[in-house]
């Protein structure tokens, strides 16, 4: 899986400073974490549906 290749998306709660910030890519079933500072190093791939809850329990506990 190359980088490159994918459409990569930046959270809009990223400050834009250059830092703490990660981008993701959606899979078909599976979804493509990286920093986005350092695009070429290694990336995380989670089920999809794992990426969901998490986003969901990050949802609700922290910006609820």
């Amino acid at each position: 899986m190359g980088g490159d290749d994918l459409q990569w998306i930046k959270s809009s709660y990223s400050g834009g400073s250059g830092t703490e910030c990660v981008e993701i890519a959606r899979l078909s079933a599976r979804t493509a974490i990286r920093d986005s500072k350092d695009p070429v190093a290694r990336q995380l791939v989670v089920p999809a549906q794992a990426w969901g809850v998490f986003i969901g329990a990050v949802r609700e506990n922290c910006l609820g």
